[in-house]
């Protein structure tokens, strides 16, 4: 009869896995230009920075696009196409990886609500972290049903936000013990004042005010124009930084017209020499140098339940003072004196807070303060370290599912043995 080893025991065991478990990336990615793929790609980079092995990504594109991806992705998924989803898993089973993670947005998959994702997830035979970007408070059915299955498919779910895992606890009834909250991942970089940083942008002697991100009507940004008028009248040396390109969804349905409308009423309201149009895809390189130069970041979304923001994220993490609508992120990591928050669509209340901000050199630095602190959990490198933490406790729950029942007495006798007598070294059991 094969008898199981002591040393057979010790190559299985669960705290025997490496330190660093090799990760496979499921999610967009650049040169695609979406948020998801951003954040997978620095997510990526960052776990890659804890050691000296590379992950690998499958990734997701969209209908009728062809990318020209880099080495690191050894798999696509086409969007709407089943059997593509199947082969991935295919794909994922085979390769060399410990852990699966999934970059989640309801859009970024196909069927209704992303349903076709649950494909993959069911041929998938590795352990699964599941990042959800997107958790929406009431749900319908259909979101209800799918999040459920993923959550119930994959073995810890990161969320980017504690009313997050509070809203999927409450509202979807999914174990809260399974969820692990990992804020949005941002730059590290010094907390210094904006003026060291102007002088590179050509924007010394300003007071700056910017808004940066992919362009679309949901982002609320004609509101701050109209507060901008009320800003510059009490500030004379005051500017605002529209930065981004208009979302490449949006483009492909209407064009330039809701950046157009912008731009027609700033020339309306004749402060066309006071704002500047950025107006292409930034490099996280150019995102930080502008955000450094900055002395007020506004976030003007007009979503209430929008439950992550990157550009908010960088914005904190980089210790400006934020001024933000009243959506659930931006409550949740400007609260205790990190930022302020203004009600939706009320240009008014934004031009007074954005007065208030300039008008006090004292509450701003203060402000600067509170959020460059709480910001320090959020650099890439500590969200890496949790992502690590996360993928040590699938693999290890995987290896520990391996162990079988004899094997797990021969373990506990062979320790008994061990802590009676170390002198004598644990034999091989014959």
């Amino acid at each position: 009869m094969q008898t199981t080893t002591l040393s057979t025991l010790l190559n299985r065991a669960p705290w025997n896995q490496p330190d660093k478990p090799g990760a496979l990336f499921l999610g967009s990615y650049p040169p695609r230009e979406c948020g998801i793929a951003t954040f997978t790609e620095d997510v990526r980079d960052a776990y890659d920075g804890l050691g000296s092995t590379s992950s690998d990504v499958i990734a997701v594109t969209d209908a009728g696009a062809d990318y020209a991806y880099p080495s690191c992705v050894i798999g696509e998924i086409q969007r709407d196409h089943r059997a593509s989803y199947i082969e991935a898993a295919r794909l994922a089973n085979a390769h060399p990886s410990d852990v699966v993670n999934i970059q989640h947005e309801y859009g970024l998959y196909g069927g209704e609500r992303g349903q076709m994702l649950i494909d993959f997830l069911s041929r998938l035979r590795k352990p699964v972290v599941l990042t959800l970007h997107t958790t929406l408070p009431n749900p319908d059915e259909a979101m209800l049903h799918v999040t459920r299955e993923l959550a119930n498919r994959a073995d810890r779910i990161i969320v980017l936000a504690y009313t997050a895992r509070s809203i999927l606890e409450s509202e979807y009834g999914i174990d809260g013990r399974k969820i692990r909250v990992v804020l949005h991942g941002a730059p590290d970089v010094p907390l210094r004042d904006s003026r060291h940083f102007k002088k590179a942008l050509g924007l010394q002697d300003r007071m700056v005010l910017a808004t940066f991100g992919l362009i679309s009507r949901g982002k609320g940004i004609e509101y701050v124009i109209d507060a901008l008028p009320a800003v510059f009248e009490r500030h004379p040396d005051a500017m605002y930084l529209l930065l981004g390109e208009t979302h490449p969804v949006v483009r492909k349905q209407e064009g330039e017209s809701y950046r157009e409308s912008l731009r027609q009423r700033v020339v309306e309201l004749g402060i066309e020499d006071r704002v500047r149009f950025v107006d292409h895809y930034l490099t996280d390189d150019e995102i930080v140098a502008h955000l450094l130069a900055t002395d007020v970041y506004v976030s003007p979304s007009l979503d209430p339940h929008q439950i992550v923001s990157g550009t908010l994220s960088y914005a904190v993490a980089c210790g400006r003072l934020v001024i933000a609508t009243e959506y659930l992120y931006a409550k949740e990591l400007l609260a205790d004196g990190r930022g302020m928050t203004v009600p939706f669509r009320d240009s008014g209340a934004l031009a007074g807070a954005i007065n208030l901000a300039l008008d006090d050199p004292g509450l701003r630095a203060e402000m600067e303060r509170n959020a460059y602190r709480y910001g320090r959990q959020m650099t890439w490198r500590r969200v890496a370290r949790r992502y690590r933490h996360a993928f040590v406790e699938v693999t290890e729950r995987a290896g520990d599912a391996l162990v079988d029942h004899g094997a797990r007495e021969l373990w506990s006798s062979a320790l008994k043995r061990h802590a009676t007598s170390v002198a004598n070294p644990i034999q091989d059991t014959p």
